[in-house]
C-alpha cells in the first residue's frame, strides 16, 4: 500500500507487472475465445502480457456464439427429480428411490464438468487484466488463479456463474447446497492485486432458485472471491462485493495446515462490502489486515438478509477460523431492520486471535474484541460439551484462550494511513470503488 489515502490501494508486496510495466504482449478482447487466446499468448502464457477486457465476456459463449444453457450441458437434467431421488426427507439418495434416478445422478455429474470445461478461466503468471470502462467484465465465468504468480485484476464487472448442477449434501450439518463455481478464486498463487472490482451474484440471487429439501431455495453460487491451497501476498482494494452468500473464503479446511500455515497473507483495503450474508472474510490460518471497509447490509432484506447468530441464524461479517490472525483497524458496518445487533460483526470459528482497532457500529465506537471473545468462549463450550456427550476427545483450539495479541501489527510490514471517522471510510466507499473510478488508456 501507498502512505496516499485509501483513494489508491496498493499491495503489501506489489506485483513485478503492472498496467504500465515492462515491455511484453498486449491484447484487446471481447470474447471468450479471444480472452482465452490472450492467455495462451502465443504459447508463452506466462511471459508478460496486459489484457484489456473490452464489454462484457460470457463464460457461456460457445465458439458459434451460442450462449449455452443447463440443457446444453446435460439434455434431460432436472433438479427437481434430482431432488426427489434423496426421499421425502432429503436425507438419503438412491438410485431405486425412482426409476430415472440414476440417470439423473449420471446427468448432473456430466453436466457439471462440461460446464467446467467451458466456463473456467484460468489466469497464469505475469498476466494483468484490466477492464476498458465502467461495464467490463464477466458473466458466468469461473476465473481461477492457478498456481500463478504476479496477477493484477483492475477495473472489472464479475456476475458470479450459475451452477446449474449443484450438489445436495445431506450430511452437511443439516443439510446444505454446495456449488462448485466461484466468481474469481485463487489457489496456490502468490503476489495478486485486485483492485477496482465489482463482484456480485447480479440477475439470479438464489433466493429464486428451485427450492430444496430443506425448503430452501438451492444455493447456485459458491464464493465470490476464495483464496485457497497456499495462496500469499494478496491485496484487496477498493472493490465492491455485493449480493452475496458464502463471500470470501481464506483456507479450505482446518486439517490444511501444511498448505496454509504461514501463508494467506491478505490485506482488504476501503472496499464495500453490502448485503453479504457471510465469510466477508471467513479466515483460517491467515496473517489478514481489515483496514478501512465499509460493511452494510439489513435483517429484512428481501433477498439477502442478514440474521446473526444472535438472532438464530448464521450471518456475520468477519469470520475468525482456526489459526487465524486478524488484525481489524477503522472499519465501518453498518445494520439496520428488526433485532440488528452489533454481534454481526465478527464471529469466532475456532479462531482465538482477533484484534481491532477504532471500528464503528452504526456510527458509534464498538468493542469488537469483546465481541469476538465471548463468540470464541460459547463456541468452545459447546464443543466441550459436544465431546463430554459423545466420549471423544475435545478439538485442540478448546485448550486455548483468546486473546487480541495476534503476533504481528501491519504498521511493522508496510507504510499506510488510515481514514479515522466513519464517515470517511463510508464516502469512499460510495464514491471511489469499483469499476469506473479509474480511466483507463492504452
Amino acid at each position: 500500500m501507498s502512505k496516499r489515502r485509501r483513494r489508491a490501494g496498493r499491495p503489501r508486496t506489489p506485483p513485478r507487472l503492472s498496467p504500465s510495466g515492462p515491455a511484453g504482449s498486449r491484447y484487446e478482447v471481447g470474447t471468450l475465445s479471444e480472452l482465452k487466446a490472450a492467455l495462451a499468448n502465443n504459447g508463452q502464457p506466462t511471459a508478460p502480457k496486459v489484457i484489456y477486457v473490452k464489454g462484457t465476456i460470457d463464460g457461456n459463449q460457445a465458439l458459434d456464439g451460442r450462449i449455452l444453457g443447463e440443457q446444453d450441458y446435460a439434455a434431460g437434467y432436472d433438479i427437481a427429480k434430482y431432488i426427489s431421488c434423496f426421499g421425502p426427507d432429503g436425507k438419503v439418495w438412491s438410485d431405486q428411490t425412482f426409476d430415472y434416478c440414476k440417470k439423473q445422478r449420471q446427468l448432473r455429474q456430466t453436466g457439471s464438468n462440461n460446464m467446467k470445461r467451458q466456463i473456467e478461466v484460468s489466469i497464469p503468471s505475469n498476466t494483468t487484466v484490466i477492464g476498458l470502462g465502467p461495464d467490463s467484465g464477466f458473466v458466468g465465468a469461473n476465473i481461477v488463479i492457478l498456481s500463478a504468480t504476479n496477477v493484477v485484476l483492475r477495473n472489472l464487472s464479475v456476475e458470479a456463474p450459475v451452477d446449474y448442477f449443484t450438489t445436495w449434501s445431506p450430511d452437511d450439518g443439516n443439510g446444505a447446497w454446495n456449488a462448485r463455481f466461484d466468481a474469481v478464486s485463487s489457489v496456490t498463487s502468490d503476489h495478486l492485486w485486485i483492485d477496482h472490482m465489482r463482484l456480485s451474484d447480479g440477475r439470479f440471487p438464489d433466493s429464486e432458485a428451485p427450492l430444496g429439501p430443506n425448503g430452501k431455495p438451492a444455493n447456485r453460487h459458491d464464493g465470490l472471491l476464495d483464496l485457497k491451497d497456499g495462496t500469499d501476498f494478496v491485496t484487496i482494494s477498493n472493490s465492491r462485493l455485493s449480493n452475496h452468500d458464502k463471500t470470501m473464503l481464506l483456507g479450505s479446511g482446518d486439517e490444511h495446515v501444511d498448505k496454509d500455515g504461514g501463508k494467506l497473507r491478505v490485506s482488504y483495503i476501503g472496499n464495500y462490502f453490502e448485503n453479504l450474508q457471510q465469510r466477508a472474510p471467513r479466515v483460517r490460518f491467515g496473517q489478514v489486515h481489515v483496514v478501512n471497509n465499509y460493511f452494510t447490509g439489513s435483517t429484512d432484506d428481501p433477498y439477502y438478509p442478514l440474521t446473526s447468530e444472535a438472532q438464530g441464524g448464521s450471518s456475520y461479517f468477519l469470520g475468525a477460523g482456526y489459526e487465524s490472525r486478524i488484525f481489524s483497524e477503522r472499519n465501518a458496518f453498518e445494520l439496520t431492520g428488526p433485532g440488528a445487533d452489533p454481534s454481526i460483526m465478527v464471529s469466532s470459528y475456532n479462531g482465538h486471535r482477533f484484534s481491532d482497532t477504532g471500528s464503528w457500529f452504526n456510527g458509534q465506537p464498538a468493542d469488537l474484541d469483546a465481541i469476538a471473545r465471548a463468540s470464541f468462549e460459547q463456541h468452545r463450550e459447546t464443543a466441550l460439551a459436544e465431546a463430554a456427550a459423545s466420549g471423544s476427545p475435545a478439538p485442540d483450539w478448546t485448550g486455548w484462550e483468546f486473546t487480541t495479541d495476534v503476533g504481528w501489527n501491519p504498521a511493522d510490514v508496510y507504510g499506510y494511513k488510515a481514514f479515522t471517522t466513519p464517515q470517511a471510510v463510508k464516502n469512499h466507499a460510495v464514491q471511489f470503488t469499483g469499476p469506473g473510478v479509474l480511466t483507463v488508456k492504452q
